[in-house]
């Protein structure tokens, strides 16, 4: 059993009968977690100084403190301030530096709301908010207008709601379980839902986000992944920043997910301090498909409240990135991704391979530095192709193939829509226009 001699100072502090058991009973590790300024100190054997204790204090009454044990005990006290544990998991007093671009819901995830809890911005999926409560309080959490507040905690008729929903809509293909933590839902309650998605006919997949085997992996228990199996096809993706993140607890946890044959992938964000280094970010990927989960994603951090702190130039994830490619495995390369202010999605951001083009060849670099060429083809004509897909009786129609709207750039390249530009609501020209011909 994994239970160190640091582990072992904390819980007797919480509790002096407390057991090896109870330390890796996931609930015990909720019902304990450190909520003040007081137990901080206390359970770490810490003197914070008056000056970081009285700014501590003054950020917990905007965005609350709330650790779990067993993360708390991974803080290295010798070096707190340094931590990249402890920048995660401890509130700074920059957390109240508020900045004009920070926004309550930069992703305007509420106003893409067709109906409580879901969020519905790409056409064939949608972002389903079933719980608001997390097994820790992220400092660096984009939901912090939510999560923790009881205003928020999804109902049942908000779930039934969602669900219908999802019925109502038959092109939702993908359905994103998130919150909050999926996984601090009673087993029970995470069945009932995964059940009632997978009656629904049109939904191929559904995904879980969770953070759970990074701050509280006891969470991952035989009978919850036992429930999981059930519901294939599910997918993971967790929330690891850090490779010291990946303990031995951690990694157990992974390997009971992945013995279930479940797809894990990981989503870091970008944070000054903690992980804004190439060195970090090489081993903490490295670590990542070690223990058989793929790197998904490196957000850029979101303009949300009390992260302006947290931000680093969009220059430093290029930098990442080309420390990346070419001088790892590439599916040990996540995609570095802006989530758009206003709700305009994931847009990738990579580095500039393609160095220019002409008719006949296009101009590239390798990750060396090293510039070639590639010789387009002479002639290109689609094979078999006539270009009219409503009549198609080719590609289009295998069996299950179905053909939405195109929106977007997408509707501009379809060879069967007619579109010639997208113009932004409120163009000025458009406007002029407009008057003239009336």
């Amino acid at each position: 059993m994994i239970y160190t001699e640091n582990q072992q100072e904390i819980a007797e502090r919480i509790d002096a009968d407390v057991s090896k058991k109870l330390w890796k009973d996931w609930k015990w590790q909720v019902k304990n977690r450190i909520r003040s300024l007081h137990q901080l100190e206390d359970f770490l054997d810490l003197d914070l100084g008056e000056e970081k204790r009285k700014h501590i204090q003054q950020t917990i009454e905007k965005f609350p403190l709330s650790i779990t044990p067993y993360y708390l005990s991974l803080i290295d006290t010798e070096n707190f301030e340094n931590d990249p544990v402890f920048m995660q998991a401890v509130p700074s007093i920059r957390e109240l530096d508020r900045s004009n671009e920070d926004m309550a819901d930069p992703l305007h995830e509420d106003k893409d709301s067709p109906v409580p809890g879901i969020t519905h911005r790409y056409p064939d999926r949608v972002l389903f908010l079933v719980s608001n409560v997390c097994a820790m309080y992220c400092r660096h959490c984009t939901r912090k207008r939510k999560v923790g507040d009881v205003d928020n905690i999804p109902s049942k008729k908000a779930i039934e709601q969602g669900l219908d929903y999802i019925r109502n809509t038959p092109m939702i293909r993908d359905v994103l379980l998130s919150g909050g933590d999926p996984f601090l839902l009673p087993d029970e309650y995470l069945d009932y839902i995964l059940t009632e998605l997978g009656k629904i006919e049109h939904v191929e997949v559904v995904r879980i986000g969770t953070r759970t085997p990074v701050v509280l992996p006891y969470r991952i228990t035989d009978e919850l992944v036992n429930m999981l199996k059930k519901h294939h096809p599910v997918w993971i993706n967790t929330h690891f920043n850090h490779p010291r993140e990946l303990t031995e607890s951690a990694r157990i946890a992974l390997a009971k997910l992945a013995d279930a044959g479940i797809p894990l992938g990981n989503q870091s964000v970008l944070l000054s301090g903690v992980n804004d280094c190439p060195r970090i970010m090489r081993t903490l990927v490295h670590k990542l498909v070690t223990n058989r989960v793929r790197p998904y994603y490196l957000y850029q951090c979101d303009l949300s409240e009390g992260l302006t702190h947290f931000r680093t130039p969009v220059g430093k994830g290029i930098e990442i990135i080309e420390s990346l490619i070419g001088h790892t495995s590439g599916f040990s390369v996540p995609t570095y991704v802006i989530d758009a202010p206003g709700g305009g999605g994931k847009i990738p951001i990579m580095p500039n391979y393609l160095i220019s083009w002409s008719t006949n060849k296009v101009v590239l670099r390798n990750y060396e530095g090293v510039i070639t060429t590639y010789k387009e083809p002479d002639s290109y004509e689609p094979v078999f192709c006539d270009r009219k897909c409503d009549k198609c009786e080719l590609q289009l129609s295998l069996d299950g193939a179905t053909e939405y709207q195109a929106v977007g750039v997408k509707k501009l390249l379809a060879d069967y829509n007619d579109a010639l530009s997208l113009v932004p609501q409120d163009n000025e020209r458009m406007e002029k226009r407009e008057h003239v011909e009336g």
